[in-house]
């Protein structure tokens, strides 16, 4: 991604009118499998950290998305 184009794969997901709150939960479960996998192999403490910080906007996407369904319940 550059430029603010996204991936063909995750513009698909945009165009198959997918939310944005569960293509990012999607997406950070990869990078978080991705960091995982370097930190276990010993990479280095940045994939430790990069892990950390995936998981911590991960459990913000569970918080958005239940805040958001629970708005749209209330309004019926």
């Amino acid at each position: 991604m550059n430029n603010m184009t996204l991936s063909p794969r995750l513009q698909k997901m945009v165009d198959m009118g997918e939310s944005g709150t569960d293509i990012l939960h999607g997406e950070l479960k990869n990078l978080m499998l991705d960091a995982e996998q370097s930190y276990m192999q010993g990479e280095s403490k940045y994939h430790e950290g990069m892990l950390d910080a995936y998981a911590t906007v991960y459990q913000l996407t569970y918080e958005l998305a239940f805040a958001i369904g629970e708005r749209r319940e209330a309004r019926g």
